[in-house]
């Protein structure tokens, strides 16, 4: 107990003064940590997207806290400092995945201290990072869940230009209210993270990973759900608790969706959906099987029963499969 309250304090006491050497943007964009008074089962380790912040998963993070969840999520390397940044003078995003790929095994080494079992993820390129992690670490995490993961972008123009053109690049929405990080980057930034991506996409074809879940949007402009798919059916042949899940284009979920202020006005349902995985133990095949029994007439709670899954399922569950495209479930 004595110990696990120096370390929780030593993590909290470390980030703030490297935050405060830099200096952070806004308090926005400073580590968050949900920590319980002791170690718990547990523990959720959140990677932010490309030049945003922490911000993106606090909403999630302090769900899954008060469901007794301790959780992480820490700044990245270059992202959320002050400064006029602009293309004479670019933000001090890096330009090595190892950096990354270090800091990502520096802060899973640190979740395994907190409690039993490690869930990672992570948004857009916080979620190739979690993917790269899982599969290099998978015998040390228990499950991983990507938001929207950036493999590739939905248009191949863009990879080209990703992948070789060394300019400054201004996000389109980079004056939205919601947007706390960097209003623009070098793309070399970023072209290290569509590399890892096509190497996480071959490499899942062999390699072992941990159950995941991939959470992704219709109206999302920036991924390619096609990549998404391939890496859902890798990832499934070995283990057959990986979830797939598309909000439909009537809930107008944007790339950024961890946030109301960036664009999802259902992030109370997107919470919901990640937590029902993380509390389930099911097979996909028996998600969609209780579906089905749900779309003949069954109420959730018989449909799991007759299953004999009662036990294993999240309640919260229940919530998902009744906005999950129908069409999936009839198809199975």
């Amino acid at each position: 107990m004595n110990n696990y309250s120096v370390t929780t304090a030593n993590i909290i006491e470390q980030a703030i003064n490297l935050e405060q050497t830099l200096p952070i943007k806004n308090q926005a964009c400073s580590s968050k940590f949900f920590f319980h008074s002791n170690p718990t089962q547990k523990v959720c380790l959140f990677f932010h997207g490309f030049t945003a912040g922490p911000y993106q998963f606090e909403p999630l993070g302090k769900k899954l806290y008060e469901a007794g969840y301790n959780v992480l999520i820490p700044l990245q390397p270059g992202h959320g400092v002050a400064g006029n940044f602009n293309a004479d003078n670019p933000p001090p995003l890096p330009l090595k995945r190892e950096v990354y790929q270090n800091y990502a095994i520096s802060w899973l080494k640190i979740a395994q201290t907190l409690g039993d079992e490690v869930i990672v993820g992570g948004l857009s390129s916080g979620g190739t990072l979690a993917a790269w992690l899982a599969m290099e670490y998978y015998q040390k995490i228990e499950r991983v869940i990507l938001f929207s993961p950036y493999l590739s972008s939905k248009n191949t123009i863009v990879d080209v230009a990703v992948e070789v053109l060394p300019i400054y690049f201004e996000w389109f929405n980079k004056d939205n209210p919601g947007n706390f990080g960097y209003k623009g980057f070098e793309i070399p930034a970023l072209r290290l993270f569509l590399d890892m991506g096509q190497e996480i996409l071959d490499t899942a074809k062999s390699n072992p990973s941990p159950p995941t879940f991939i959470v992704t949007s219709e109206s999302d402009t920036v991924v390619d759900r096609d990549d998404l798919k391939e890496l859902f059916e890798s990832v499934i042949k070995k283990q057959q608790k990986t979830w797939y899940f598309c909000f439909d284009k009537l809930y107008n979920i944007p790339h950024t969706m961890m946030t109301e202020l960036e664009g999802n006005n259902y992030v109370g349902l997107l919470n919901t959906v990640a937590k029902a995985y993380l509390e389930s133990d099911i097979r996909w095949n028996q998600v969609l099987e209780t579906g089905s029994q749900m779309l003949k007439g069954k109420t959730f709670e018989n449909a799991v029963n007759d299953l004999g899954l009662i036990e294993k399922v999240s309640p919260d569950l229940s919530v998902m499969l009744s906005v999950m495209d129908k069409e999936v479930i009839v198809d199975f």
